[in-house]
């Protein structure tokens, strides 16, 4: 080899590592400015969200198949008074007048999931197409179109069919993939043609950690210390398929985009000049968002990730790690599948090192060596993990943009629940909660974050996983106790309409005002519902 090639390469090396920390994230750098008046670029797209098994209700009607969450919701015991998503919202008939609120709020997108089991019963497309499901989000997506409404759409939410979680094992077993690949793909071929934006997996940490790990969620299995690695890996490998299906059969003549959405909360370092507390921080966002994200992004689990479940695998004596890995054809296969990045993000921890013994046993979380802290002066309106840290959304938009190559990022969920027996409808908490993270999103944005819309979660109170319906997301509440299951505008359904009218935050006097409308607005409404409790 010439010299000179030689000397070029050793520069190239010495450059690297410059490159590399340029594009390190800065974790001392914690802002936490005052408001931003403002208004977001031109055509940014706002939006409200839901599920399938959340708000369907009709869960065996019309030719549905069970799904994971329909047998577990109806075990005594796991969730909250027994509650099942059997009828929930009803939304299966109230289309039409779901979309006349989401027209009334002036949305431009709604972001939806299709029941997998609704539409193949038994999960598998060669068993039975079931029309009657396939008719039934025809008739959705064309109302949302007749009415200016862009449909986001959901692939997975967390509804496995029963019957691929009892002959296979559900997520833990690698036929998945092309289960998953053949309903997407007949997703793609039934509603394509109107559907531009999709999403593979919602959160898909929550599928993998209280699916397979902790139990608390469908199908309620604790595999501690595998199975929400098994069932992650899978996954990432289905979502790639399906970009991949997409990407060669549809995109030239559909012209969509594949995403998926992944939640993250924030993890802040309790000390920032304290390096350990710096680097857990940092394996609490990698271990959460980045398990995820940087397999679509980079083709790999991130290294830390690696490293710290290959060392503590090795301490409990095991011959491999408990993290699966990818082989060299599935990392160029995987790596780039991610038209667009989906944040769902509700709030924040502060995060210090924490050592875990390996004899403490196989965990996700002890694998993370780290403990999660809250401060006691943060809002905690009413899920007991959902405290409002609005700065922490800016850190973890400023994250993302620099980690994973400045990706586009659809926000696809964010929002504040309510615990309560009686219902408030001045509901003026989620109003603040809206205002401070979203004006954290517009700070953001003027950072330079490529985000394209923002997601209210959720339209409805609605079926609430494990805690059935004992929390409240949504904008509109709904009264479940009722056979029609009517809804009732919260407050915060016309100060959000007015943020979305003004693409923003014009100026204080014009936010004040917002607020004390919409608060008038609720008052007789409200009184009318505490006489009912």
């Amino acid at each position: 080899m010439p010299q000179h090639s030689v000397l070029r390469i050793c520069h190239i090396l010495l450059l690297a590592p410059c490159i590399f920390s340029s594009e390190d994230f800065d974790w001392t750098k914690n802002e936490k400015g005052s408001f931003q008046y403002g208004t977001f670029p031109s055509g940014f797209s706002w939006g409200a969200g839901s599920s399938a098994y959340q708000t369907e209700g009709a869960w065996d009607k019309d030719g549905k198949g069970k799904s994971i969450w329909d047998v577990f919701s109806h075990k005594r015991g796991k969730t909250h008074r027994n509650d099942t998503g059997d009828s929930s919202c009803d939304g299966y008939n109230k289309i039409k007048d779901d979309i006349s609120l989401m027209k009334d709020m002036k949305l431009n997108h709604y972001l939806f999931s299709i029941s997998w089991p609704r539409i193949l019963p038994s999960g598998i497309k060669t068993d039975y197409i079931n029309e009657k499901g396939i008719e039934h989000y025809d008739n959705m997506i064309n109302m949302l179109l007749e009415n200016r409404i862009t449909p986001i759409v959901t692939l997975y939410h967390w509804d496995l069919p029963q019957v691929l979680e009892e002959k296979y094992g559900g997520w833990q077993n690698a036929s998945m993939i092309n289960f998953f690949n053949d309903f997407a793909n007949l997703c793609f071929e039934r509603f394509g043609n109107r559907v531009k934006y999709w999403i593979t997996f919602n959160n898909p940490w929550s599928v993998a950690v209280e699916g397979y790990e902790t139990g608390e969620h469908a199908p309620g299995l604790k595999m501690r210390g595998t199975g929400a690695y098994n069932a992650a890996h899978n996954i990432i490998k289905a979502h790639a398929k399906v970009w991949h299906t997409y990407d060669t059969q549809w995109r030239n003549k559909q012209k969509g985009m594949v995403g998926i959405s992944l939640s993250a909360d924030w993890g802040e370092p309790v000390d920032v000049t304290n390096q350990r507390d710096i680097e857990a921080a940092e394996r609490y966002v990698q271990f959460y968002l980045g398990w995820f994200a940087t397999p679509l992004f980079n083709g790999d689990y991130p290294q830390i990730m690696k490293d710290y479940i290959v060392r503590k695998s090795a301490q409990q004596g095991l011959s491999s790690s408990r993290l699966p890995t990818f082989s060299p054809h599935e990392k160029s296969y995987i790596k780039g599948t991610c038209d667009f990045l989906g944040i769902s993000h509700f709030t924040t921890r502060y995060i210090t090192q924490k050592n875990f013994p390996s004899n403490r046993g196989n965990s996700y979380f002890t694998d993370r060596d780290l403990a999660e802290l809250v401060d006691p002066h943060w809002p905690d309106p009413g899920s007991e993990w959902l405290y409002a840290v609005p700065w922490g959304f800016r850190r973890l938009l400023s994250f993302v943009k620099t980690q994973y190559g400045d990706p586009m990022i659809y926000v696809t969920g964010n929002g504040v629940s309510e615990k309560m027996m009686c219902t408030e409808l001045c509901d003026d908490w989620r109003m603040q909660y809206f205002t401070d993270y979203i004006n954290e999103m517009l700070k953001a944005v003027k950072d330079g974050v490529n985000v394209k819309g923002y997601t209210a979660w959720s339209l409805l109170d609605k079926f609430e996983w494990d805690e059935g319906y004992s929390e409240r997301f949504g904008l509109y509440y709904v009264d479940f106790g009722s056979k029609n299951k009517p809804r009732y505008p919260k407050a915060s359904v016309q100060y959000y309409k007015r943020i979305i009218s003004s693409n923003g935050f014009p100026n204080q006097r014009e936010i004040e005002s917002w607020k004390r409308k919409a608060l008038e607005t609720c008052t007789s409404s409200n009184q009318l519902l505490a006489a009912e409790c």
